[in-house]
């Protein structure tokens, strides 16, 4: 365990059980920020797969989580650089760039001064700083107020910003019934937004014939002239009992990994996606090369 542990904000606890059922009743928990250190120790750690264990008794157990259809096999202290050095480093790998604001894990405006927006725009500058072309960016956040920002402060890389919509969070949303969704599609697009990112499940539905089929929020979302970007396609290893999370409007007929492709086609082809978040670039290369796609 990195010394570093000490200043975390909340530090590892155990997670305590019945002694009857041995059923959890308070799960391990740990919160360790990047506002906890400095940059430089930061950069002392090693990368690892985000997973963490809620039985845990131990650090090693919390953190030693993988599932067991994943593999550890190239965990191996992967190195940890800033935001800064991940652009360089695309740049020179001439790759594309989807960054995410994250939610802020400290109360804004963080030490008195550095608001959201600061932390929106700091985030856009280190990609001019670093003379990368706005539309080789594509800047994400499940806060609309920061998609909005961009687009009124930094109209150039606004246009390709990413509504993450995570409003299933919100008790009174229903992605099938339109009259939820506040703001609805044709507001968003009206507000600027060009691009918005719902999970999976919210595009699809199965229809009464048993087939896989856009979902009324997908036929929406593009008949308001918005692009749909998606995540994330394998997060839920094997599909032989349904997909879970990802899957859950058509886990009724999800049983085996070749229904991934199901999936995949429909969104290509019936939503019309124009991108989607994974974690295996071989699944959709596969798809790409058999449809003659670029």
């Amino acid at each position: 365990m990195t010394p570093l542990a000490a200043k975390c904000s909340e530090p590892f606890t155990p997670a305590e059980f019945d002694l009857d059922s041995g059923k959890v009743i308070k799960p391990a928990s740990a919160k360790c920020c990047t506002s906890d250190i400095t940059l430089e120790e930061f950069k002392s750690l090693c990368g690892k797969m985000d997973a963490f264990d809620a039985t845990a008794t131990t650090v090693q157990e919390f953190v030693d989580a993988t599932a067991n259809w994943r593999t550890d096999l190239y965990s191996t202290c992967g190195t940890v650089i800033s935001h800064a050095e991940s652009i360089e480093l695309f740049k020179e790998l001439g790759a594309k760039m989807t960054p995410e604001l994250k939610s802020p894990s400290v109360k804004m405006p963080y030490e008195g001064d550095y608001t959201q927006e600061d932390y929106a725009q700091q985030m856009i500058d280190e990609y001019k700083a670093a003379g990368v072309p706005p539309q080789d960016v594509w800047a994400q956040s499940f806060n609309q107020g920061d998609v909005l920002y961009w687009i009124d402060k930094e109209p150039q890389f606004g246009k390709q910003a990413v509504f993450l919509d995570g409003r299933y969070n919100n008790v009174t949303f229903d992605h099938t019934r339109p009259g939820t969704w506040n703001p609805s599609m044709t507001q968003l697009a009206k507000n600027g937004v060009k691009i918005i990112a719902p999970p999976m499940w919210m595009l699809l539905k199965v229809n009464s014939r048993g087939k896989i089929v856009p979902s009324t929020y997908a036929k929406r979302a593009r008949a308001a002239g918005l692009d749909i970007i998606t995540w994330t396609l394998e997060r839920s290893g094997p599909l032989k009992n349904g997909g879970g999370w990802y899957y859950q409007t058509v886990k009724k007929v999800t049983n085996n990994d070749g229904d991934m492709y199901v999936v995949l086609d429909v969104l290509a082809r019936d939503v019309g996606i124009l991108g989607i978040f994974l974690d295996w670039p071989a699944t959709v290369t596969y798809y790409a090369n058999c449809m003659d796609l670029e």
